[in-house]
């Protein structure tokens, strides 16, 4: 695969372990969620690596001394609806106080286009580090339209998190957002003419609600 500055893939064993079992195709529903959460939370410390820290003054229970705490960062996690809500507690176990918006996308089975039909977002959006959650980064015409429509509501600052992602997806989204961070575990081999990824994991949105 090309190689690109802003894509960063999470090579940690407990990641790659998470990823292996999340796979399997006999993996149940109630795992399967529980996984997706765990590597949402694992791939966060990374994500969020580059938070301002400032220093305070707090008191332990020896002395008064002084410590680092986040610089008050304004966040926002913002899932891809319908797959990307599996991600959304694992991140939000590392940063509960960020706000969480909603993009509903689903691709048209013909042309493979993304279609929107939902997005609802904090009215700060603009002043907000947003942390877009999907777990297959495939076409990467939803990412890359999700990403549009953040920036038109006035968003500068946007990450994109993805478990699985194909060579096609990632050019398509670095093409059309260079500025745009992607986060994921793998990088896969291709897509097939359904625009699934191979190997992949299947649909992990039927996979996440035990839907078909």
């Amino acid at each position: 695969m090309e190689q690109y500055k802003n894509v960063k893939v999470m090579e940690h064993p407990l990641i790659q372990h998470k990823l292996t079992l999340l796979r399997d195709k006999n993996t149940g529903v109630k795992e399967f969620r529980e996984l997706v959460e765990e590597l949402a939370l694992l791939m966060g410390y990374e994500v969020t690596r580059d938070l301002t820290l400032e220093r305070t003054e707090i008191e332990t229970p020896m002395c008064k001394t002084e410590s680092k705490i986040i610089a008050g960062k304004k966040l926002g996690i913002v899932p891809i609806l319908r797959a990307g809500l599996g991600m959304v507690d694992g991140m939000l176990k590392l940063i509960p106080a960020a706000k969480v918006g909603h993009i509903g996308l689903y691709r048209d089975p013909d042309t493979l286009m993304p279609v929107e039909y939902y997005c609802k977002l904090p009215t700060d959006v603009a002043e907000r580090d947003l942390i877009v959650l999907d777990p297959m980064l495939a076409t990467g015409g939803s990412a890359s339209a999700a990403i549009t429509f953040l920036k038109d509501r006035g968003a500068k600052s946007i990450k994109l998190v993805n478990l699985i992602a194909a060579p096609e997806g990632i050019k398509a989204v670095v093409e059309a957002h260079p500025d745009v961070e992607i986060y994921v575990a793998a990088v896969d081999e291709k897509l097939n003419d359904h625009g699934y990824i191979v190997p992949g994991l299947g649909d992990a949105g039927d996979r996440l609600f035990g839907t078909k």
